[in-house]
């Protein structure tokens, strides 16, 4: 499935039925008075957060939504049916915005949540209302009012607990391949990622978590250089962030220049981000197989602050290790 997370839209809701003009008819009653119902109300363009829905595919073919509109009123003091609602389905995680300002009208971040993203106008009153002393037989009534439009940007944000951050060809993805029964593209080129992916991962008896591998960042990934700026929202939510280090490609005489690097582009991006606590995992140690060199690289992340855990992903060493603390860390 192609993976789309950011589209405009119209949403459109109903028009507002008009109120009747109409005067009682009866059998022995020869001058009956206004009897002219009401309107209905237009429908809204309702948005609902669903699980069912992973991307925001379907908009990329329909731009438009439009509610029903309400039906007149008629004789006899009857009000019109009121127009029915659309309910739009949207992903968990879909931010609803003005295109324009960025204003955020609505951020779904669980299933069933509902935001209005547009409401029906009202119905219009029909001349039985506008009876009085002096006026006893007005021949009018009100329009219906019609319902809001406007243009809406839809922003989907993973809701993923735990993401995964690094250079391209760290080996995120075969870390999350090697932990959850996610199944994302692996192969030996930088940006073999294109798309985010998520994985469900347990240990032991513990609740399960979600984990996010995005695609790899660069320079300038704050920017957009690269993939840049449309992934890095992916990782806005998360409460944990696992900075994965190839550490084989790590230079001798600064090995902490991926972290640098990756923190430069995260605080750069967002200030929230440097809330979040790090793991920091030393990523491919079956590529370096001189094992005072690995322990100096690992003394120097040390350093740095947060935990840091040597692993091969490839071979699936020091993987329970990490599983674990992740677990700990959530709970």
């Amino acid at each position: 499935m192609k993976f789309i997370d950011e589209v405009t839209i119209k949403v459109s809701a109903g028009k507002g039925g008009s109120g009747c003009v109409s005067f009682r008819r009866e059998k022995y009653v020869p001058r009956g008075g206004p009897d002219g119902g009401d309107g209905g109300e237009g429908g809204s363009v309702i948005f609902e957060a669903t699980d069912r829905k992973h991307s925001l595919l379907d908009f990329r073919y329909r731009n438009l939504f439009r509610a029903e509109a309400g039906r007149g009123g008629s004789g006899q003091n009857k009000k019109g049916r009121s127009g029915s609602d659309l309910i739009v389905e949207t992903p968990v995680g879909t931010v609803l915005k003005d295109p324009e300002t960025g204003e955020i009208f609505a951020d779904l971040t669980r299933a069933g949540e509902r935001a209005i993203a547009a409401r029906g106008g009202r119905g219009g009153k029909g001349n039985a209302h506008f009876v009085s002393s002096t006026h006893r037989s007005p021949r009018f009534a009100q329009d219906g009012e019609p319902g809001e439009e406007r243009d809406l940007k839809l922003e989907l944000k993973l809701i993923a607990d735990v993401g995964l951050v690094g250079l391209p060809n760290a080996g995120k993805s075969t870390l999350i391949a090697a932990v959850s029964a996610a199944r994302p593209k692996i192969a030996d080129y930088p940006f073999t990622t294109l798309t985010p992916n998520l994985g469900v991962v347990q240990y032991d008896d513990a609740p399960p978590f979600v984990i996010a591998d995005v695609p790899g960042l660069i320079e300038g990934a704050h920017l957009g250089a690269g993939l840049g700026v449309r992934f890095l929202k992916h990782i806005e939510r998360t409460k944990i962030l696992v900075h994965v280090i190839d550490i084989s490609q790590a230079p001798e005489d600064n090995p902490l220049a991926p972290l640098q690097q990756i923190e430069h582009e995260l605080a750069s991006y967002s200030g929230d981000m440097g809330q979040k606590p790090r793991i920091i995992v030393l990523n491919k140690t079956d590529m370096l197989p001189d094992e005072k060199l690995l322990d100096r690289i690992r003394k120097s992340y040390l350093e740095a602050g947060p935990p840091v855990l040597l692993v091969s992903a490839l071979k699936r060493e020091g993987l329970r290790e990490l599983v674990r603390l992740l677990t700990q860390s959530l709970q």
